[in-house]
Protein backbone atom coordinates (compact mmCIF):
# COMPACT_ATOMS: atom_id res chain seq x y z
CA UNK A 1 0.00 0.00 0.00
CA UNK A 2 1.11 3.55 -0.72
CA UNK A 3 1.52 6.03 2.13
CA UNK A 4 -1.05 8.76 2.72
CA UNK A 5 -0.14 12.28 1.61
CA UNK A 6 -1.05 15.67 3.03
CA UNK A 7 -3.52 17.96 1.27
CA UNK A 8 -1.43 21.08 1.63
CA UNK A 9 -1.93 22.93 4.90
CA UNK A 10 -5.51 21.71 5.40
CA UNK A 11 -4.50 19.17 8.04
CA UNK A 12 -6.13 16.45 5.92
CA UNK A 13 -4.25 13.37 4.70
CA UNK A 14 -5.46 11.17 1.84
CA UNK A 15 -4.55 7.95 0.08
CA UNK A 16 -2.83 9.06 -3.16
CA UNK A 17 -5.29 7.26 -5.47
CA UNK A 18 -8.81 8.64 -5.13
CA UNK A 19 -11.83 8.58 -7.40
CA UNK A 20 -13.47 11.20 -9.62
CA UNK A 21 -17.26 11.10 -9.74
CA UNK A 22 -18.03 13.29 -12.75
CA UNK A 23 -19.09 10.37 -14.94
CA UNK A 24 -21.57 8.85 -12.46
CA UNK A 25 -23.61 12.04 -12.57
CA UNK A 26 -24.68 11.11 -16.09
CA UNK A 27 -25.38 13.36 -19.09
CA UNK A 28 -21.80 13.84 -20.33
CA UNK A 29 -20.04 10.45 -20.26
CA UNK A 30 -22.67 8.22 -21.80
CA UNK A 31 -25.11 5.87 -20.01
CA UNK A 32 -24.78 5.26 -16.27
CA UNK A 33 -26.46 3.06 -13.68
CA UNK A 34 -27.12 4.40 -10.18
CA UNK A 35 -26.84 0.92 -8.70
CA UNK A 36 -23.51 0.39 -10.40
CA UNK A 37 -22.33 3.82 -9.30
CA UNK A 38 -23.22 3.15 -5.66
CA UNK A 39 -21.49 -0.23 -5.81
CA UNK A 40 -18.39 1.47 -7.23
CA UNK A 41 -18.28 4.04 -4.42
CA UNK A 42 -18.70 1.33 -1.77
CA UNK A 43 -16.00 -0.80 -3.35
CA UNK A 44 -13.67 2.21 -3.41
CA UNK A 45 -14.12 2.60 0.33
CA UNK A 46 -13.48 -1.11 0.89
CA UNK A 47 -10.23 -0.94 -1.08
CA UNK A 48 -8.88 2.00 0.89
CA UNK A 49 -9.79 5.02 -1.23
CA UNK A 50 -10.32 8.03 1.02
CA UNK A 51 -10.72 11.01 -1.36
CA UNK A 52 -13.92 11.32 -3.42
CA UNK A 53 -14.17 14.23 -5.87
CA UNK A 54 -17.46 15.58 -7.21
CA UNK A 55 -19.14 18.91 -8.11
CA UNK A 56 -22.50 20.64 -8.00
CA UNK A 57 -22.73 20.62 -11.80
CA UNK A 58 -21.93 16.94 -12.38
CA UNK A 59 -25.23 15.57 -13.61
CA UNK A 60 -26.86 18.75 -12.26
CA UNK A 61 -26.15 17.57 -8.73
CA UNK A 62 -26.83 13.87 -9.26
CA UNK A 63 -23.20 12.92 -8.62
CA UNK A 64 -23.31 14.65 -5.24
CA UNK A 65 -26.64 12.99 -4.43
CA UNK A 66 -25.24 9.54 -5.15
CA UNK A 67 -22.18 10.18 -3.02
CA UNK A 68 -24.45 11.41 -0.24
CA UNK A 69 -26.45 8.18 -0.39
CA UNK A 70 -23.27 6.11 -0.28
CA UNK A 71 -21.96 7.98 2.77
CA UNK A 72 -24.99 7.40 4.99
CA UNK A 73 -23.93 5.94 8.32
CA UNK A 74 -20.21 6.19 7.54
CA UNK A 75 -19.51 9.84 6.72
CA UNK A 76 -16.26 9.81 8.72
CA UNK A 77 -14.72 7.32 6.26
CA UNK A 78 -14.90 9.78 3.34
CA UNK A 79 -12.80 12.82 2.48
CA UNK A 80 -15.11 14.79 0.20
CA UNK A 81 -13.92 17.33 -2.32
CA UNK A 82 -16.71 19.11 -4.16
CA UNK A 83 -16.95 22.24 -6.28
CA UNK A 84 -19.11 25.27 -6.87
CA UNK A 85 -19.11 27.97 -9.53
CA UNK A 86 -20.54 26.79 -12.84
CA UNK A 87 -24.23 26.50 -11.98
CA UNK A 88 -25.84 29.72 -13.16
CA UNK A 89 -22.70 30.85 -14.99
CA UNK A 90 -23.48 33.52 -17.61
CA UNK A 91 -21.60 32.58 -20.76
CA UNK A 92 -22.43 35.80 -22.58
CA UNK A 93 -21.28 38.04 -19.75
CA UNK A 94 -18.54 35.57 -18.80
CA UNK A 95 -19.52 35.95 -15.17
CA UNK A 96 -20.40 33.73 -12.24
CA UNK A 97 -23.80 33.89 -10.57
CA UNK A 98 -22.09 34.14 -7.17
CA UNK A 99 -22.00 37.91 -6.87
CA UNK A 100 -21.66 38.02 -3.07
CA UNK A 101 -20.20 35.89 -0.26
CA UNK A 102 -23.76 35.31 0.92
CA UNK A 103 -24.64 33.67 -2.41
CA UNK A 104 -21.61 31.41 -2.07
CA UNK A 105 -22.83 30.33 1.36
CA UNK A 106 -26.35 29.66 0.04
CA UNK A 107 -24.85 27.65 -2.82
CA UNK A 108 -22.79 25.55 -0.42
CA UNK A 109 -25.90 24.85 1.63
CA UNK A 110 -27.28 23.25 -1.54
CA UNK A 111 -24.10 21.17 -1.88
CA UNK A 112 -24.53 20.01 1.72
CA UNK A 113 -28.17 19.04 1.16
CA UNK A 114 -27.34 16.96 -1.90
CA UNK A 115 -24.46 15.30 -0.07
CA UNK A 116 -26.61 14.62 3.03
CA UNK A 117 -23.85 15.94 5.27
CA UNK A 118 -23.18 18.90 7.52
CA UNK A 119 -19.63 19.56 6.34
CA UNK A 120 -17.42 19.39 3.24
CA UNK A 121 -13.75 18.54 3.58
CA UNK A 122 -12.44 20.53 0.60
CA UNK A 123 -14.58 23.07 -1.28
CA UNK A 124 -13.15 24.02 -4.66
CA UNK A 125 -13.85 27.06 -6.85
CA UNK A 126 -14.77 25.63 -10.24
CA UNK A 127 -14.28 28.86 -12.21
CA UNK A 128 -10.82 28.33 -13.66
CA UNK A 129 -9.94 31.84 -14.81
CA UNK A 130 -9.79 35.34 -13.35
CA UNK A 131 -13.30 36.34 -12.38
CA UNK A 132 -14.54 39.31 -10.32
CA UNK A 133 -16.51 36.94 -8.10
CA UNK A 134 -13.42 35.01 -6.98
CA UNK A 135 -13.03 37.22 -3.92
CA UNK A 136 -16.64 36.43 -2.95
CA UNK A 137 -15.74 32.75 -2.97
CA UNK A 138 -12.75 33.29 -0.70
CA UNK A 139 -14.65 35.49 1.76
CA UNK A 140 -17.52 33.00 1.78
CA UNK A 141 -15.11 30.12 2.39
CA UNK A 142 -13.48 31.83 5.34
CA UNK A 143 -16.92 32.30 6.89
CA UNK A 144 -17.87 28.70 6.15
CA UNK A 145 -14.67 27.48 7.82
CA UNK A 146 -15.54 29.42 10.97
CA UNK A 147 -19.01 27.83 10.87
CA UNK A 148 -17.48 24.35 10.58
CA UNK A 149 -19.20 23.70 7.24
CA UNK A 150 -15.95 23.27 5.31
CA UNK A 151 -12.52 22.14 6.50
CA UNK A 152 -10.54 23.72 3.69
CA UNK A 153 -10.85 25.21 0.22
CA UNK A 154 -9.07 25.50 -3.08
CA UNK A 155 -9.37 26.23 -6.78
CA UNK A 156 -9.50 24.23 -10.00
CA UNK A 157 -7.34 25.91 -12.65
CA UNK A 158 -4.37 25.47 -14.98
CA UNK A 159 -3.69 29.22 -15.19
CA UNK A 160 -0.58 30.16 -13.19
CA UNK A 161 -1.43 33.88 -13.17
CA UNK A 162 -4.90 33.19 -11.83
CA UNK A 163 -3.49 30.79 -9.24
CA UNK A 164 -1.05 33.45 -8.04
CA UNK A 165 -3.88 35.97 -7.80
CA UNK A 166 -6.07 33.48 -5.94
CA UNK A 167 -3.34 32.75 -3.39
CA UNK A 168 -2.61 36.46 -2.88
CA UNK A 169 -6.30 37.08 -2.13
CA UNK A 170 -6.91 34.25 0.33
CA UNK A 171 -5.46 31.21 2.03
CA UNK A 172 -6.37 28.21 -0.14
CA UNK A 173 -5.29 24.69 0.75
CA UNK A 174 -5.47 22.93 -2.62
CA UNK A 175 -5.19 23.18 -6.37
CA UNK A 176 -6.97 20.83 -8.75
CA UNK A 177 -5.28 20.60 -12.15
CA UNK A 178 -5.14 18.60 -15.36
CA UNK A 179 -1.90 16.62 -15.44
CA UNK A 180 -0.87 13.48 -17.29
CA UNK A 181 1.85 11.97 -19.46
CA UNK A 182 0.20 13.82 -22.35
CA UNK A 183 0.02 17.13 -20.46
CA UNK A 184 3.09 17.89 -18.37
CA UNK A 185 2.83 21.69 -18.57
CA UNK A 186 2.17 22.00 -14.82
CA UNK A 187 5.74 20.90 -14.15
CA UNK A 188 7.16 24.20 -15.43
CA UNK A 189 5.70 26.78 -13.04
CA UNK A 190 2.62 25.50 -11.26
CA UNK A 191 4.07 22.60 -9.29
CA UNK A 192 7.04 24.64 -7.99
CA UNK A 193 4.58 27.38 -6.97
CA UNK A 194 2.38 24.85 -5.15
CA UNK A 195 5.40 23.53 -3.29
CA UNK A 196 6.42 27.04 -2.22
CA UNK A 197 2.86 27.89 -1.09
CA UNK A 198 2.19 24.48 0.50
CA UNK A 199 -0.80 23.74 -1.72
CA UNK A 200 -2.06 20.19 -1.97
CA UNK A 201 -2.30 19.09 -5.61
CA UNK A 202 -5.37 17.14 -6.76
CA UNK A 203 -4.78 15.73 -10.25
CA UNK A 204 -7.64 15.30 -12.69
CA UNK A 205 -7.26 14.01 -16.24
CA UNK A 206 -4.50 11.56 -15.33
CA UNK A 207 -5.82 9.11 -17.91
CA UNK A 208 -6.42 11.94 -20.41
CA UNK A 209 -10.16 11.22 -20.43
CA UNK A 210 -9.52 7.64 -21.46
CA UNK A 211 -6.85 8.19 -24.09
CA UNK A 212 -4.14 6.81 -21.81
CA UNK A 213 -6.02 3.58 -21.24
CA UNK A 214 -4.82 2.61 -24.71
CA UNK A 215 -8.27 1.40 -25.75
CA UNK A 216 -8.93 4.06 -28.41
CA UNK A 217 -7.85 4.01 -32.06
CA UNK A 218 -8.49 6.21 -35.13
CA UNK A 219 -11.78 4.37 -35.78
CA UNK A 220 -13.10 4.86 -32.24
CA UNK A 221 -16.61 6.32 -31.91
CA UNK A 222 -18.39 7.64 -28.82
CA UNK A 223 -22.08 7.21 -27.92
CA UNK A 224 -24.71 9.93 -27.93
CA UNK A 225 -24.40 12.01 -24.78
CA UNK A 226 -20.62 11.53 -24.50
CA UNK A 227 -18.84 14.88 -24.85
CA UNK A 228 -15.84 13.10 -26.41
CA UNK A 229 -17.80 12.84 -29.67
CA UNK A 230 -16.37 16.30 -30.40
CA UNK A 231 -12.92 14.70 -30.65
CA UNK A 232 -14.20 12.97 -33.78
CA UNK A 233 -16.68 15.52 -35.14
CA UNK A 234 -14.58 18.68 -34.72
CA UNK A 235 -11.77 18.69 -37.34
CA UNK A 236 -9.27 20.52 -35.12
CA UNK A 237 -9.96 18.29 -32.15
CA UNK A 238 -9.80 15.20 -34.33
CA UNK A 239 -6.29 16.04 -35.48
CA UNK A 240 -5.22 16.57 -31.87
CA UNK A 241 -6.87 13.27 -30.90
CA UNK A 242 -4.98 11.45 -33.65
CA UNK A 243 -1.71 13.02 -32.50
CA UNK A 244 -2.43 11.85 -28.94
CA UNK A 245 -2.97 8.34 -30.28
CA UNK A 246 0.42 8.48 -31.98
CA UNK A 247 1.99 9.30 -28.61
CA UNK A 248 0.08 6.40 -27.06
CA UNK A 249 1.53 4.07 -29.70
CA UNK A 250 5.04 5.20 -28.74
CA UNK A 251 4.26 4.47 -25.08
CA UNK A 252 3.00 1.01 -25.98
CA UNK A 253 6.20 0.32 -27.90
CA UNK A 254 8.34 1.53 -24.99
CA UNK A 255 6.37 -0.45 -22.38
CA UNK A 256 5.14 -3.57 -24.22
CA UNK A 257 4.50 -5.61 -21.08
CA UNK A 258 2.77 -2.91 -19.03
CA UNK A 259 -0.87 -1.92 -18.74
CA UNK A 260 -0.93 1.62 -20.11
CA UNK A 261 -3.51 2.98 -17.63
CA UNK A 262 -1.44 1.59 -14.77
CA UNK A 263 1.65 3.28 -16.18
CA UNK A 264 -0.23 6.59 -16.48
CA UNK A 265 -1.36 6.48 -12.85
CA UNK A 266 2.07 5.46 -11.59
CA UNK A 267 3.52 8.41 -13.51
CA UNK A 268 1.24 10.79 -11.58
CA UNK A 269 1.83 9.38 -8.12
CA UNK A 270 5.58 9.27 -8.74
CA UNK A 271 5.63 13.07 -8.75
CA UNK A 272 6.18 14.28 -5.16
CA UNK A 273 4.21 17.45 -5.91
CA UNK A 274 1.00 15.40 -6.23
CA UNK A 275 -1.21 14.72 -3.21
CA UNK A 276 -3.87 12.61 -4.93
CA UNK A 277 -5.01 11.56 -8.39
CA UNK A 278 -8.76 11.24 -9.03
CA UNK A 279 -9.25 8.92 -12.03
CA UNK A 280 -12.91 8.58 -12.93
CA UNK A 281 -14.77 5.30 -12.70
CA UNK A 282 -18.36 4.34 -13.53
CA UNK A 283 -17.89 0.66 -12.80
CA UNK A 284 -16.21 -1.47 -10.15
CA UNK A 285 -13.86 -2.99 -12.74
CA UNK A 286 -12.57 0.47 -13.74
CA UNK A 287 -12.12 1.47 -10.12
CA UNK A 288 -10.20 -1.70 -9.23
CA UNK A 289 -7.90 -1.31 -12.21
CA UNK A 290 -7.14 2.30 -11.25
CA UNK A 291 -6.61 1.52 -7.58
CA UNK A 292 -4.35 -1.47 -8.10
CA UNK A 293 -2.02 0.60 -10.28
CA UNK A 294 -0.49 1.59 -6.97
CA UNK A 295 0.47 -2.02 -6.25
CA UNK A 296 3.36 -1.74 -8.71
CA UNK A 297 4.81 1.20 -6.78
CA UNK A 298 6.42 4.34 -8.12
CA UNK A 299 8.19 4.50 -11.47
CA UNK A 300 11.84 3.53 -11.67
CA UNK A 301 14.37 6.02 -13.02
CA UNK A 302 14.58 3.96 -16.21
CA UNK A 303 10.81 4.05 -16.69
CA UNK A 304 10.71 7.81 -16.14
CA UNK A 305 13.55 8.32 -18.60
CA UNK A 306 11.64 6.36 -21.24
CA UNK A 307 8.56 8.55 -20.72
CA UNK A 308 10.67 11.72 -20.81
CA UNK A 309 12.01 10.63 -24.19
CA UNK A 310 8.45 10.47 -25.56
CA UNK A 311 6.94 13.54 -23.83
CA UNK A 312 9.57 15.85 -22.39
CA UNK A 313 9.14 17.38 -18.91
CA UNK A 314 6.94 20.47 -19.02
CA UNK A 315 5.63 19.64 -22.50
CA UNK A 316 2.36 18.30 -23.91
CA UNK A 317 -1.10 19.81 -24.09
CA UNK A 318 -4.34 19.97 -22.14
CA UNK A 319 -7.00 17.54 -23.37
CA UNK A 320 -10.28 19.34 -24.04
CA UNK A 321 -12.32 20.11 -21.92
CA UNK A 322 -10.07 19.46 -18.89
Amino acid sequence: MLKERKLGKSGISVYPIGIGLWAIGGKTWGPTSDRESLDTISRALDLGVTFFDTADIYGDGHSEELLGRAMQGRRDKFIVGTKIGWIGFDGEENASAYTSPEKIIVGVEDNLKRLHTDYIDILQWHVNFQDPTTENFIIGCERLKKQGKIRGYGVSTSDIDYLRSFVSTGGPDTLQIDYSILNRTAEKEIFPFCRDENLGVIVRGGLAMGILTGKFNPETTFPEGDFRRSWIENPDQKEQFLEDLRVVDKLKDAFPSQNLAELAIRFIISNPAVSVIIPGAKRVSQLESNFHAGDAGLLTDQEMDAINHIVAPGKGRKIWPA
